[in-house]
Protein backbone atom coordinates (compact mmCIF):
# COMPACT_ATOMS: atom_id res chain seq x y z
CA UNK A 1 0.00 0.00 0.00
CA UNK A 2 1.13 3.16 -0.82
CA UNK A 3 0.92 6.39 1.92
CA UNK A 4 0.61 9.97 1.47
CA UNK A 5 2.42 12.42 4.03
CA UNK A 6 1.35 15.79 3.28
CA UNK A 7 4.11 18.33 4.69
CA UNK A 8 2.85 21.25 6.26
CA UNK A 9 6.04 22.97 4.98
CA UNK A 10 3.49 23.54 2.16
CA UNK A 11 0.13 25.04 4.25
CA UNK A 12 -0.80 28.18 5.43
CA UNK A 13 0.66 28.71 8.72
CA UNK A 14 -1.77 31.14 9.87
CA UNK A 15 -4.83 28.97 9.24
CA UNK A 16 -2.58 25.58 10.03
CA UNK A 17 -5.39 23.91 11.84
CA UNK A 18 -7.62 24.15 8.92
CA UNK A 19 -5.09 23.12 6.36
CA UNK A 20 -4.37 19.90 8.45
CA UNK A 21 -7.97 18.99 8.82
CA UNK A 22 -7.75 19.64 4.84
CA UNK A 23 -5.42 16.24 4.37
CA UNK A 24 -7.36 14.28 6.74
CA UNK A 25 -7.65 11.43 3.37
CA UNK A 26 -3.81 11.29 4.12
CA UNK A 27 -1.45 8.84 5.94
CA UNK A 28 0.83 10.11 7.86
CA UNK A 29 1.43 14.43 8.26
CA UNK A 30 5.02 15.12 7.55
CA UNK A 31 6.26 18.14 10.00
CA UNK A 32 9.48 19.15 8.90
CA UNK A 33 11.54 20.78 12.03
CA UNK A 34 14.60 22.90 10.76
CA UNK A 35 17.12 24.71 12.95
CA UNK A 36 18.62 27.04 10.96
CA UNK A 37 22.30 25.26 11.23
CA UNK A 38 22.12 22.00 9.91
CA UNK A 39 20.22 23.30 7.12
CA UNK A 40 19.93 27.11 6.01
CA UNK A 41 16.23 27.69 7.46
CA UNK A 42 14.38 27.67 10.60
CA UNK A 43 10.90 26.16 10.97
CA UNK A 44 9.12 24.65 14.01
CA UNK A 45 9.94 22.77 17.24
CA UNK A 46 8.73 21.09 19.98
CA UNK A 47 5.55 23.59 21.06
CA UNK A 48 4.12 23.61 17.42
CA UNK A 49 4.11 19.92 17.44
CA UNK A 50 2.44 19.62 20.67
CA UNK A 51 -0.30 21.67 19.19
CA UNK A 52 -0.72 19.59 16.41
CA UNK A 53 -1.20 16.45 17.75
CA UNK A 54 -4.65 18.29 19.22
CA UNK A 55 -6.13 18.80 16.26
CA UNK A 56 -5.55 15.43 14.28
CA UNK A 57 -5.95 12.25 14.57
CA UNK A 58 -3.38 11.27 11.59
CA UNK A 59 0.17 9.68 12.77
CA UNK A 60 2.78 12.94 13.11
CA UNK A 61 6.30 12.11 10.67
CA UNK A 62 8.54 14.23 11.96
CA UNK A 63 11.48 14.75 10.19
CA UNK A 64 14.52 16.19 12.10
CA UNK A 65 16.84 18.49 9.96
CA UNK A 66 18.63 19.40 12.81
CA UNK A 67 22.02 19.15 14.74
CA UNK A 68 23.07 16.39 17.34
CA UNK A 69 18.72 15.39 16.96
CA UNK A 70 20.03 12.98 19.99
CA UNK A 71 19.34 16.03 22.64
CA UNK A 72 15.95 16.29 21.38
CA UNK A 73 14.49 13.06 19.98
CA UNK A 74 12.55 12.49 23.48
CA UNK A 75 10.99 15.38 23.62
CA UNK A 76 9.43 15.13 20.34
CA UNK A 77 8.25 12.09 20.88
CA UNK A 78 6.76 13.46 24.39
CA UNK A 79 5.03 16.43 21.97
CA UNK A 80 3.00 13.83 20.04
CA UNK A 81 5.51 12.63 17.17
CA UNK A 82 4.39 8.71 16.01
CA UNK A 83 7.65 8.73 13.96
CA UNK A 84 11.11 10.35 14.23
CA UNK A 85 13.59 10.47 11.67
CA UNK A 86 16.86 11.98 12.01
CA UNK A 87 19.80 12.44 9.55
CA UNK A 88 22.63 10.46 9.34
CA UNK A 89 24.97 13.21 8.55
CA UNK A 90 23.67 14.83 11.55
CA UNK A 91 25.99 13.63 14.15
CA UNK A 92 28.27 10.57 14.58
CA UNK A 93 27.04 6.71 14.08
CA UNK A 94 27.11 6.43 17.30
CA UNK A 95 24.66 8.83 18.43
CA UNK A 96 22.16 8.01 15.99
CA UNK A 97 21.61 4.78 16.79
CA UNK A 98 21.61 6.30 20.65
CA UNK A 99 18.78 8.51 19.22
CA UNK A 100 16.58 5.76 17.41
CA UNK A 101 17.31 3.36 20.53
CA UNK A 102 15.55 6.32 22.75
CA UNK A 103 12.63 7.21 20.43
CA UNK A 104 11.88 3.33 20.70
CA UNK A 105 11.90 3.62 24.11
CA UNK A 106 9.41 6.11 23.93
CA UNK A 107 7.46 3.98 22.16
CA UNK A 108 7.67 5.51 18.70
CA UNK A 109 8.73 4.32 15.48
CA UNK A 110 12.34 5.86 14.41
CA UNK A 111 14.17 6.17 11.03
CA UNK A 112 16.87 7.94 9.61
CA UNK A 113 17.07 10.06 6.88
CA UNK A 114 19.81 10.64 3.59
CA UNK A 115 20.13 13.44 1.92
CA UNK A 116 21.05 13.32 -2.09
CA UNK A 117 24.87 13.70 -1.46
CA UNK A 118 24.95 10.64 1.11
CA UNK A 119 25.08 7.00 -0.42
CA UNK A 120 22.58 4.93 0.46
CA UNK A 121 25.13 2.29 2.08
CA UNK A 122 25.12 5.35 4.68
CA UNK A 123 21.59 3.89 6.10
CA UNK A 124 23.06 -0.11 6.38
CA UNK A 125 24.41 0.35 10.07
CA UNK A 126 20.94 1.78 11.31
CA UNK A 127 18.84 -0.79 8.29
CA UNK A 128 18.35 -3.23 11.49
CA UNK A 129 17.08 -0.62 13.92
CA UNK A 130 15.06 1.38 11.70
CA UNK A 131 11.11 1.62 11.23
CA UNK A 132 11.25 4.36 8.24
CA UNK A 133 13.87 5.14 6.08
CA UNK A 134 13.69 8.52 4.04
CA UNK A 135 15.52 9.33 1.05
CA UNK A 136 15.45 13.21 0.20
CA UNK A 137 14.70 14.10 -3.49
CA UNK A 138 15.75 17.58 -2.99
CA UNK A 139 18.42 18.95 -1.04
CA UNK A 140 16.77 19.57 2.37
CA UNK A 141 15.63 22.81 3.56
CA UNK A 142 13.21 24.78 1.53
CA UNK A 143 9.88 23.57 -0.08
CA UNK A 144 9.23 23.90 -3.94
CA UNK A 145 12.25 22.30 -5.31
CA UNK A 146 12.95 20.27 -8.35
CA UNK A 147 12.65 16.53 -7.94
CA UNK A 148 15.98 14.42 -8.42
CA UNK A 149 15.52 11.69 -10.95
CA UNK A 150 19.14 10.66 -10.40
CA UNK A 151 18.42 9.53 -6.70
CA UNK A 152 16.55 6.61 -7.75
CA UNK A 153 19.45 3.99 -7.94
CA UNK A 154 19.63 4.81 -3.94
CA UNK A 155 16.02 4.26 -3.62
CA UNK A 156 16.65 0.96 -5.30
CA UNK A 157 19.52 0.04 -4.05
CA UNK A 158 17.26 0.64 -0.02
CA UNK A 159 14.67 -1.49 -0.85
CA UNK A 160 16.79 -4.50 -1.95
CA UNK A 161 18.60 -4.30 1.45
CA UNK A 162 15.31 -3.44 3.43
CA UNK A 163 13.57 -6.40 1.56
CA UNK A 164 16.16 -8.45 2.42
CA UNK A 165 16.87 -7.61 6.04
CA UNK A 166 13.93 -6.00 7.66
CA UNK A 167 11.00 -6.16 5.29
CA UNK A 168 9.02 -4.49 7.84
CA UNK A 169 10.90 -1.01 7.38
CA UNK A 170 8.99 1.72 4.87
CA UNK A 171 10.68 3.65 2.39
CA UNK A 172 10.07 7.02 2.34
CA UNK A 173 11.25 9.62 -0.09
CA UNK A 174 10.61 13.77 -0.21
CA UNK A 175 11.24 16.30 -2.35
CA UNK A 176 9.50 17.19 -5.24
CA UNK A 177 6.53 14.60 -5.28
CA UNK A 178 3.93 15.17 -7.72
CA UNK A 179 1.42 13.09 -10.11
CA UNK A 180 4.06 12.51 -12.38
CA UNK A 181 7.55 11.78 -10.26
CA UNK A 182 4.60 9.78 -7.92
CA UNK A 183 5.18 7.31 -10.71
CA UNK A 184 8.87 7.21 -10.77
CA UNK A 185 9.65 6.77 -7.19
CA UNK A 186 6.93 4.12 -6.42
CA UNK A 187 8.46 2.29 -8.91
CA UNK A 188 11.86 2.66 -7.72
CA UNK A 189 10.48 1.26 -4.75
CA UNK A 190 9.36 4.05 -1.84
CA UNK A 191 5.35 3.28 -0.43
CA UNK A 192 5.41 6.25 1.57
CA UNK A 193 5.78 9.38 -0.53
CA UNK A 194 6.05 13.16 1.44
CA UNK A 195 4.24 15.88 -0.83
CA UNK A 196 3.93 19.17 -0.03
CA UNK A 197 2.93 21.88 -2.69
CA UNK A 198 1.62 18.92 -5.21
CA UNK A 199 -1.35 18.44 -2.19
CA UNK A 200 -1.51 22.08 -1.06
CA UNK A 201 -1.93 23.62 -4.49
CA UNK A 202 -4.55 21.10 -5.81
CA UNK A 203 -8.33 22.51 -6.44
CA UNK A 204 -8.99 18.94 -4.72
CA UNK A 205 -7.20 17.83 -2.43
CA UNK A 206 -8.49 14.10 -1.63
CA UNK A 207 -8.50 13.56 -5.32
CA UNK A 208 -5.07 14.80 -5.53
CA UNK A 209 -4.07 12.54 -2.07
CA UNK A 210 -5.67 9.43 -4.52
CA UNK A 211 -3.66 10.41 -7.90
CA UNK A 212 -0.68 10.57 -5.73
CA UNK A 213 -0.76 6.85 -4.13
CA UNK A 214 -0.73 5.30 -8.25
Amino acid sequence: MIKIAPSILSADFANLERDIRRVAAADYLHVDVMDGSFVPNITIGIPVVAAIRKVTELPLDVHLMIDRPLRYVEQFCQAGADIVTVHVEADTQENTQRALALIHGQGKRAGVVLKPGTPAEAALPFLDSCDIILVMTVEPGFGGQKFMADMMPKLERLRSWIDERNPSCELEVDGGVDPVTCKTVIASGANVLVAGSAVYGAEDIPGRIRELRG
